[in-house]
């Protein structure tokens, strides 16, 4: 699941939602506004401006259409090799 820190009143946040709900990634929203979230935006990932956009290990800030539809290339590459994958039988998963 991706997570998008954002703040209120944030036009690049409301743009990278909309980016996210195009892209159909799933996303939970937190509001850096909160004690343990500036904490973790600010001291562990190092931030300063809203959005910051996690997704496992890679993050970023601000609004970047350009990463979100690389991120949601990738799901879609992930969701498509799991399928396939479902469809070989058992021994060719081990095959090598």
């Amino acid at each position: 699941m991706i997570d998008v820190y954002t703040k209120p009143n944030c036009i690049q946040c409301t743009y990278t939602k909309r980016a996210l709900d195009k892209a159909q990634l799933a996303y939970r929203e937190l509001d850096i506004t909160t004690p343990e979230h500036y904490a973790y935006v600010t001291e562990t990932l190092g931030y300063a401006a809203a959005p910051v956009v996690v997704d496992d290990d890679f993050h970023w800030s601000g609004y970047r259409p350009d990463i979100i539809d690389g991120i949601a290339l990738y799901h879609q590459r992930e969701a498509d090799i799991e399928k396939i994958a479902a469809q070989l039988p058992a021994a060719a998963h081990h095959s090598r």
